[in-house]
């Protein structure tokens, strides 16, 4: 191992487009489409022989919140395998639920910073259409009683009664929590979402997402499934609240939607780059993890963000570009208050492409999506300096530094 930490590059990053809960993607198995960003990616690095994959790629690190279901638990060696490419590359899957595939970025990192390798394959995948019902094991073989099918698509399962009752909200009652505490208005958060849909429509008609974007075979999903044209904070109003009925503030609307898809990107070091034949296009400069109350998870991003910033040795009066994962509205605009953002730093460089409200939110596949957004923003603006963030269940947040390449 060599004294010397070495840099550690974003070279390239993919998605699918994201589909809604029983949409276009629900047909499609998990492991089928992390297959399919993993071999788009092999297929996009000219120097790679796919063949030859075991002599240049040291790892591949998937997240995903589920494993559960056709994940088949370890969905990272599952994909590569499907994709036809060589068994002797180890892969392991990470479990951060909404940063999991963030946090396999880090995992990534640290081994190329460590020089244990030059090529990291990373990214996420989540279906959750098809996320499993589960049944409790009994302590008898043939149980007298009823027994109640879990839903293992998104919250809290099978809960251990020692676990404080505050702390097991469902997450849209935690948003409301949260968005009392920081007074984040109804208002606010449908103007807020109203922006993320009138932003991803934008960025896509511009093409901003067209070398991002891999298209699912046999689907005919142009776009984002989610987004919806000429939203407005005047059609949000409309909408009904959903986890409280009369002081209630989140709804369908102004929350992102659950979602199917997969995301990958390629990191690694100098060298890596070379043994792939890609440009770098950003260095990730620091990355941070925090954690607070469960019931607060959406505000935890606050100071996984300043120790990213910390350690990256710089502000946010140098940012330039934020991807911030719009979990929810309230829980944005708390981050992003907490932040500064509209006082003291421009909000525009905020998810200027769009974020989850209007794009969606596939668990495992969302921190890919934001890393591999931000990297490209930031040489198409030519910002400098930018910051990939998400809140995570259970009181997490997790972000990430990147300095433009160039």
């Amino acid at each position: 191992m060599e004294d010397v930490m070495k840099d550690v590059f974003v070279y390239d990053g993919v998605r699918t487009p994201f589909g809604k809960v029983g949409g276009a993607l629900a047909g499609q198995r998990p492991d089928d489409l992390a297959q399919l960003v993993i071999s788009a990616l092999v297929g996009r690095a000219p120097k790679l022989d796919p063949a030859a994959a075991g002599d240049v790629v040291g790892e591949v690190i998937l997240g995903n919140a589920n494993g559960a279901g056709e994940e088949n638990r370890n969905v990272a060696r599952m994909a590569w395998l499907l994709a036809g490419l060589p068994v002797e590359v180890p892969a392991s899957t990470v479990n951060r639920l909404c940063g999991s595939s963030l946090d396999a970025a880090i995992s990534g990192a640290r081994q190329i910073a460590l020089g244990e390798t030059d090529v990291v394959l990373t990214g996420g995948v989540e279906s959750m259409s098809r996320a499993p019902w589960v049944l409790p094991k009994t302590d008898r073989p043939f149980p007298l009683k009823n027994l109640e099918a879990v839903n293992t698509t998104l919250g809290w399962r099978l809960v251990n009664d020692r676990m404080p009752a505050e702390w097991t909200v469902s997450l849209g009652e935690a948003t409301e929590q949260l968005r009392e505490r920081h007074g984040i208005s109804r208002e606010r958060q449908d103007a807020f979402a109203a922006e993320s849909h009138a932003r991803a429509g934008q960025a896509w008609s511009e093409g901003r997402y067209a070398e991002m974007v891999v298209e699912v075979p046999g689907v005919g999903l142009p776009r984002d499934e989610t987004i919806r044209d000429g939203v407005t904070p005047e059609s949000l109003a409309g909408l009904k609240t959903v986890f409280r009925r009369d002081d209630g503030t989140v709804t369908a609307g102004n929350a992102s939607p659950m979602s199917d898809g997969a995301s990958a990107a390629w990191l690694g070091s100098a060298r890596g780059g070379e043994l792939l034949g890609l440009a770098p296009q950003a260095r990730m400069a620091g990355w941070g993890t925090a954690a607070n109350e469960p019931q607060f998870f959406g505000y935890a991003p606050v100071e996984a963000a300043g120790r990213a910033l910390a350690r990256a040795g710089i502000g946010w009066a140098d940012v330039g570009a934020v991807e911030l994962n719009e979990a929810f509205a309230a829980q944005s605009l708390a981050c992003l208050d907490a932040w500064g953002f509209g006082t003291e730093h421009d909000p525009a460089i905020v998810n200027a492409w769009g974020g989850a409200i209007s794009i969606g939110h596939p668990l495992g596949a969302s921190g890919t999506r934001v890393l591999a957004t931000l990297a490209r923003r930031m040489q198409a603006e030519g910002v400098r300096w930018g910051v990939a963030a998400l809140c995570i269940g259970v009181g997490q947040g997790i972000a990430v530094v990147l300095e433009r390449a160039d």
